[in-house]
């Protein structure tokens, strides 16, 4: 019998949980947090709930599994100072564009021109390999001539984030199936987002165009939001090994689940089209791995290795807040072989998950000390 909404209620922290009503996309994806789409992010609004519950006004913050770095941003608008690592080269890159601070007059003109010259037209060679397979020739050309122009600009990470982003939804994929598409689709589809029949995408230059002027319009607006003098350091290394300079006031994470999903696989275009470091064999619960008992204990002695050099970096007292939904309990394990103590656990409603899901999600907040 599933439980009545009181029992439901009685279970969740009401705090940490919102309805579709309360916090519609557009607020979960405001500012840079909708430069890039990435699948399996926690949303800004519960980071910014953990920051001001565990991490003092004016600390500093660690994300030793950063992603697309929600951790960071958030800790760089509530006035703290942030570092983040991850082991995918395309969530680092993603990171610096979101954190970097810039001069906006000069950013935009570079933009403008970009614009102008997508707007005169593309074009390059014929692709092959990859690019052939996932994209219809003018569409692939219109993606590497943008690419061709990237270096000339001094903003050239940030437009490489737009390449990506245009790739992604340029992809020969079905409208509702961006985030792990099987197979190119060649023939027009029943399209489930839609509700009618559509046609695989065939050209680039509109992604191009329209992601350009979105990403400075966003990075704009979290421009004004940010406070002055706070930054945030980004670091593309395996968080089991790196060396911690300074002391930490708190952790706030949400590591990978086990066999759920390859962050690498997920940004394949990028890493195809931008030439990235493909690090996914040191990828913790990455998909590839399955949930085998020997993935599992692996899982459990990496994700214990890099919380305990987390540990060994914080202040005294200060907290690691991990967010996960850990349905096959692993983290009382976890915890212990860190050196942590967990101190509370608390529980969320998670509510519009990402992708074509149904039925009830939640997750834990583990406060550890």
């Amino acid at each position: 019998m599933a439980p009545t909404q009181d029992a439901l209620y009685a279970e969740i922290d009401l705090d940490l949980s919102w309805s579709e009503r309360e916090l519609p996309e557009r607020e979960r994806t405001r500012h840079v947090h909708r430069i890039h789409p990435y699948l399996g992010k926690f949303i800004p609004q519960l980071v910014e709930a953990l920051l001001a519950r565990y991490v003092p006004a004016g600390g500093r913050v660690l994300d030793p599994f950063a992603g697309s770095g929600t951790t960071l941003v958030q800790s760089l608008e509530g006035g703290r100072d942030a570092v983040g690592v991850d082991i995918a080269a395309f969530n680092c890159l993603l990171m610096r564009v979101k954190t970097a601070e810039y001069d906006l007059f000069r950013l935009e003109t570079e933009i403008r021109d970009v614009v102008r010259r997508v707007e005169r037209g593309l074009a390059e060679p014929r692709a092959t390999g990859y690019a052939a397979e996932w994209y219809a020739p003018q569409a692939a050309s219109e993606l590497f001539a943008f690419r061709g122009l990237i270096d000339g600009y001094e903003h050239a990470d940030l437009l490489r984030i737009v390449l990506a982003r245009a790739a992604r939804s340029a992809r020969r994929t079905p409208h509702f199936d961006l985030d792990f598409p099987r197979a190119p689709q060649i023939e027009p589809y029943w399209c489930h987002k839609h509700k009618r029949i559509c046609r695989p995408i065939d050209r680039a230059e509109h992604f191009l165009r329209r992601y350009s002027l979105d990403t400075l319009a966003r990075i704009k607006t979290f421009a004004r939001v940010r406070a002055r003098g706070k930054g945030a350091d980004v670091f593309h290394a395996n968080a089991e090994e790196i060396g911690y300079r300074g002391r930490f006031d708190g952790v706030v994470t949400s590591p990978p689940y086990p066999g759920l999903i390859d962050y690498h696989e997920q940004h394949r275009y990028a890493y195809e089209l931008l030439g990235l470091d493909d690090r996914r064999d040191e990828e913790l619960g990455a998909a590839a791995g399955g949930t085998s008992v020997g993935a599992l204990s692996a899982y459990i002695e990496g994700v214990a290795a890099v919380l305990g050099r987390a540990r060994g970096a914080l202040r005294a007292r200060a907290p690691i807040v991990i967010v996960v939904n850990d349905r096959r309990n692993l983290y009382p394990q976890i915890l212990e072989r860190a050196g942590l103590r967990l101190e509370d656990r608390l529980r969320r409603h998670v509510n519009r998950r990402t992708g074509r899901r149904a039925g009830e999600y939640f997750e834990d907040i583990l406060v550890a000390r």
